[in-house]
């Protein structure tokens, strides 16, 4: 038997236990490592800071339209430097010109007439501003703007002119339209609008159709795509042979009241277009005696012409 395997004496020490790594009084989760959780900002506070400069230039905008309007106040009209702060002030408040024209941009009308416009208006508004009455001068203003390119569009625009009900009934089919558009992801019915904005659906189609009346279609414009001709090309015209019809019904009118013998001359000699001689020829009479019937045949005609008296 081997010493490693043999059974312990008696009265030997028992072996030392082996000492522990750990202390005993620690805990077991002292050896994993705590992680302290990345906090995120809340969405809100991008938000902010994303409309901090925005609202930074408002501000700034507005402070600096105060200090030129008191300048102004000061400045005779038409000197050089008034010309320059109402010029300074122009362009300072150019953005509320075309916040402004954004409202109508669904109008098809090209953006940059749209925002000359509405500059017409902020001139205006300029001339006629008082800083001493307490108005922010965008609240004054903003009417003004709006005011005049609605006038464009009432006066320069439209080539049918729309009734104001259908006008107005228009623009609320409008909004409706993008709302229900938005909301479906898709393009509503008609029956859809009319149910949202508690209209019939004949009155939808109306504005619908005056809508379009700010624009007219050329003539001679040729087709998109297809390559057919302009409508000009596919409209009928006026047929010259019209006024034909109408002598012919008339001459037959007046010609079955003559006798049948200068019936028979004129026959000849305008639808045959025989000359005088080949008449007289053709009846057995002299050339005079046809030119006398002819004579006496027009001044019949003429007096039975009611509608040449």
């Amino acid at each position: 038997m081997s010493a490693s395997t043999a059974p312990p004496q008696e009265g030997a020490p028992a072996p030392a236990p082996a000492p522990s790594v750990l202390p005993a009084t620690a805990p077991a989760q002292a050896a994993t490592p705590v992680q302290t959780p990345v906090q995120t900002p809340a969405p809100t506070q991008f938000q902010d800071t994303a409309a901090a400069p925005e609202k930074r230039r408002g501000a700034d905008t507005r402070a600096l339209t105060q200090v030129l309007f008191a300048q102004l106040k000061d400045l005779r009209p038409g000197s050089p430097e008034h010309s320059r702060v109402r010029g300074a002030l122009i362009e300072a408040n150019l953005p509320l010109v075309r916040y402004a024209a954004a409202r109508f941009r669904s109008r098809n009308e090209p953006m940059e007439d749209v925002v000359q416009v509405g500059t017409i208006g902020l001139i205006n508004a300029i001339d006629r501003f008082d800083p001493d009455r307490g108005v922010q001068f965008p609240t004054f203003a903003m009417p003004t703007v709006v005011g005049e390119i609605k006038r464009y569009f009432r006066d320069n625009v439209r080539t049918v002119h729309v009734p104001r009900r259908l006008h107005e009934l228009w623009v609320q089919v409008n909004s409706a339209t993008e709302d229900l558009t938005t909301a479906f992801g898709r393009s509503p019915t008609t029956a859809e609008i009319a149910e949202r904005l508690r209209i019939t659906e004949e009155e939808v189609l109306s504005c619908i159709e005056a809508g379009r009346s700010y624009h007219a279609t050329s003539l001679e414009a040729a087709q998109e795509g297809d390559g057919l001709p302009g409508l000009l090309d596919r409209l009928g015209y006026e047929d010259p042979a019209l006024d034909g019809v109408e002598h012919r019904d008339l001459v037959r009118h007046l010609l079955v009241q003559l006798p049948e013998r200068e019936q028979r001359i004129l026959l000849l000699r305008y639808y045959s277009n025989l000359t005088q001689s080949q008449i007289s020829a053709e009846l057995g009479v002299s050339q005079m005696h046809v030119s006398r019937l002819l004579a006496r045949s027009f001044a019949r005609l003429r007096s039975a012409n009611r509608i040449e008296a």
